[in-house]
């Protein structure tokens, strides 16, 4: 028997019946709902709401990753191995991690047009929450292969763009807004260190000198 959940019309007796697809119910039931009724839900403060159909749009208490606690990728897991996992379904092994970690790493900069044409151009005390999102709004004047959305190689490029720069950028808009100089990423760093390197850092390391 399929699940599904029916609401009653009180004024008029009336049912309507939603079914349950995949854990939650679609809109396309209340599409139906007698004229005049609206459902107001005041910032999306539901505990369930879903935006799109996916594996993860179930949300309990927390959001379920397939076949993973999310406690247990709390403690266990990287930040690059849960996008990936995201993005695939499971969790990968450590060859297909290596070459996940090589794609994101290669795509950690930034157009240097993007840093002293676009960001430094912003008001010396512009939001940088406000910088970021403009920021990454304008990455795709620079990478014209991103209007090609319905090309799943093109989708994934996009993808590992996003996830490789936006530290970069989200640490470019910090230190635009403190007065500190850009700091460039450096891929010798895992993901996590290179953000806060990029975040943090107040000068170049002193160099050991050989005297003769």
């Amino acid at each position: 028997m399929a699940e599904s959940i029916t609401i009653i019309d009180n004024r008029t007796g009336n049912q309507l019946e939603i079914p349950i697809d995949h854990g939650g119910g679609g809109s396309l039931g209340v599409v139906q709902a007698p004229a005049g009724i609206w459902f107001y839900d005041p910032g999306s403060s539901r505990r369930r709401p879903a935006r799109a159909r996916s594996p993860i749009s179930t949300a309990k208490r927390h959001p379920p990753l397939p076949g993973y606690p999310i406690e247990e990728l709390a403690e266990s897991s990287t930040y690059l191995e849960v996008a990936y996992l995201l993005l695939n379904g499971e969790l990968p092994t450590a060859g297909q991690f290596e070459a996940w970690h090589h794609e994101v790493t290669m795509h950690t900069f930034i157009h240097e047009n993007v840093r002293k044409r676009f960001l430094e151009g912003f008001h010396y005390d512009a939001h940088p929450m406000g910088m970021l999102v403009s920021a990454v709004a304008a990455l795709s004047t620079f990478y014209l292969d991103a209007k090609e959305i319905f090309d799943p190689e093109s989708r994934h490029k996009q993808v590992t763009r996003l996830i490789a720069k936006m530290p970069t950028l989200a640490a470019a808009a910090h230190r635009f807004s403190v007065g500190m100089p850009f700091v460039y990423p450096d891929n010798s760093l895992d993901f996590c260190s290179n953000f806060l390197s990029m975040m943090w850092k107040v000068a170049e390391p002193a160099t050991n000198r050989i005297r003769s």
